[in-house]
């Protein structure tokens, strides 16, 4: 396959290459530019115009649930890794909680490699026995297990358990993922306060169930400069002013759905009005762009939430909070960061790739020849996201479902059990 013209992103730190050209034999990258224009002539190759189209390294997804990846009726390691390659995705980092425990034991790592697939599937190991807060799980054998760092997924872990862990250091270097979250201030809040909760008539979580932890969790990096202390999933413009005060930042992601969506856009009967943490206003989603664009927020996570069809019939605060769809993502955040925004490819990328995979401490994204590590994305295809789709997930709780929306990943190059061909 010869693309010409072709826009390329080869790697981190390099310009979008506008006219470039890709010769692409048996999934993999074989040549660009001259070479590829050279070689496809030479070969009889028929070019594809492909001018607005890109050309890009995979992206990469720093924490999601799944909470039955073998045996689940929803969706499983296999249904993910499909939807999630075809989308785009070369890595998925897995939350620990399951819904037979968390993964506090090395034993409990294993089997997460799907066979015949590039896609690559890192766990987070549990940062306390059961995520229940009161003991440490054998940090330096589950970082030893390949575990690539340590969470209890959506609940954070006394303050005390935290300044005893960073103290004791077992994780050395790698990350530790704390939401900023207390419960006892969150309550049953559903929507993060303000207006649209007040005319919804729904429980609101004020801003502080955000903010108060995120000061603790600030000031234990200040005590701990040498661990990597991860703050998962903010919310609020709260959060984002406390960042901006601190001398010395944690990291930090945010959740895609806080990037495109807001409770102001959604109707009070909608499942994805309810995720978590809680959506916040439009003010909220603006200082988290702004975030984004200063680096002071260095990643977009997915944080899928799969839910099947009969959890989705219980009432939102019965059943579990988020949304999923990795398929979904990378357009949704084009239309809203890209088009809207005015952001570069470059940009977007640096949340959706390169910046996941520095906070992961693996290796970037990048374009090389002989790699099948490639997606190429259509800004203009226009699409409607549906429920029989068969490279999409299993989960039922998906945004945007019958509605039309622009962009898609047209191909990728991994190898994917389940991969339609072309």
């Amino acid at each position: 396959m010869l693309l010409d013209p072709v826009q390329v992103l080869v790697g981190p730190g390099q310009a979008v290459e506008k006219q470039s050209a890709v010769l692409i034999r048996n999934r993999r990258l074989e040549a660009f530019g001259d070479e590829a224009r050279r070689r496809g002539q030479s070969e009889g190759l028929e070019p594809q115009e492909a001018g607005h189209q890109l050309l890009a390294p995979c992206l990469v997804d720093c924490h999601s649930e799944l909470p039955e990846p073998f045996h689940g009726r929803g969706e499983t390691l296999n249904s993910l890794v499909r939807t999630a390659g075809n989308a785009g995705f070369g890595r998925l980092a897995l939350l620990p909680g399951t819904l037979h425990g968390v993964r506090e034991q090395p034993d409990h790592l294993q089997g997460f490699a799907p066979s015949d697939c590039d896609v690559n599937v890192l766990l987070w190991g549990g940062f306390s026995s059961g995520s229940g807060g009161v003991e440490l799980t054998a940090h330096a054998d589950l970082l030893e297990a390949g575990a690539l760092g340590l969470s209890d997924g959506r609940s954070m872990p006394p303050i005390a358990l935290l300044d005893r862990a960073l103290t004791l250091g077992d994780m050395g270097s790698t990350p530790v993922l704390i939401p900023p979250l207390d419960l006892a201030l969150r309550g049953e809040g559903l929507l993060r306060e303000g207006v649209s909760a007040l005319r919804a008539g729904w429980p609101s979580d004020p801003a502080s169930s955000e903010t108060l932890p995120l000061s603790q969790l600030g000031q234990l990096q200040q005590c701990h400069p040498n661990r990597r202390l991860v703050l998962m999933a903010l919310s609020t413009a709260g959060a984002v002013e406390l960042l901006q005060q601190m001398p010395v930042p944690p990291k930090a992601t945010v959740n895609w759905w806080h990037v495109v969506a807001d409770s102001s856009q959604s109707s009070a009967s909608a499942s994805t009005w309810f995720v978590d943490p809680s959506l916040g206003s439009p003010l909220d989603r603006d200082a988290l762009i702004r975030a984004l664009a200063e680096n002071l927020i260095q990643a977009i996570a997915v944080q899928a939430t799969p839910l099947d069809d009969e959890e989705c019939l219980l009432p939102p605060d019965q059943r579990s909070r988020g949304v999923s769809g990795h398929h979904l993502v990378l357009p949704s955040l084009w239309q809203t960061l890209v088009v809207a925004e005015g952001w570069t490819p470059e940009q977007l990328w640096q949340v959706i790739s390169f910046g996941p995979s520095r906070l992961l401490g693996t290796r970037e994204e990048s374009l090389a020849l002989g790699s099948n590590r490639w997606l190429l994305f259509d800004p203009d295809h226009v699409w409607t996201p549906t429920r029989p789709d068969p490279m999409g997930p299993r989960a039922a709780n998906l945004p945007f479902l019958g509605q039309a929306l622009r962009g898609r990943v047209m191909r990728c190059g991994l190898r994917i059990p389940t991969n339609r061909p072309y």
